[in-house]
């Protein structure tokens, strides 16, 4: 059965450009709009539930997503976005200023990048692939709303990607859609990180 992938819609600190991780920021209007465009994209799915991330922002998404529909919605820490230590809640800007080489190595060279603060690559990997396999039987289809880095560990889970390859593959922009699946003891990537459903916003 399919199990459908998003993230949260954009939020104020996507706007200014700090990181977030486990500290949350609410939607923005436009954040509200694409969660609502992606409910109505996926309005015909018969989701049995909807798993969220327990911040706020992948709660507000979800609950957008799922309008008036009698869905449950299930909060789960599990699926919260990687651990960034001293930079949540910073000013990409200001984590340039003070730590750099680490702030260069996340992104550019990931297999090199070493946190005592946060949560590594391969832990994250760990842990959301443990997740997604709890789901692997389900009968009907379901929709987990959680975060960017956390759809890359994903991805790179099913696609058994080195570290070094994480970053790899589709940007995952605000409530983008993967859709997965899994045949057999392998995962098959039906769908990725597609944005589709984004409408134009008249200024």
């Amino acid at each position: 059965m399919m199990i459908y992938l998003t993230r949260h819609g954009q939020t104020e600190w996507n706007l200014a450009g700090r990181m977030q991780g486990r500290k949350n920021s609410s939607l923005t209007s436009l954040g509200e709009q694409q969660a609502e465009w992606l409910g109505e994209r996926l309005v015909d799915v018969p989701f049995s539930k909807i798993i969220s991330s327990s911040s706020g922002r992948t709660k507000q998404t979800a609950e957008k997503i799922r309008g008036n529909r009698k869905l449950d919605i299930i909060e789960k820490d599990e699926w919260r976005e990687i651990h960034m230590g001293d930079w949540e809640g910073q000013l990409k800007e200001e984590i340039l200023e003070q730590d750099g080489d680490a702030f260069r190595r996340f992104w550019e060279e990931p297999h090199t990048y070493i946190t005592e603060r946060g949560e590594s690559f391969e832990d994250l990997i760990e842990r959301v692939g443990n997740e997604i396999e709890k789901l692997a039987s389900t009968k009907s289809p379901v929709l987990v709303v959680t975060h960017a880095v956390v759809l890359k560990g994903l991805l790179a889970y099913f696609r058994k990607k080195s570290i070094e390859d994480f970053w790899t593959g589709a940007f995952m922009h605000a409530t983008a859609l993967t859709i997965v699946e899994k045949q057999g003891d392998e995962w098959n990537v039906v769908l990725e990180g597609d944005t589709s459903h984004h409408k134009e916003v008249s200024s």
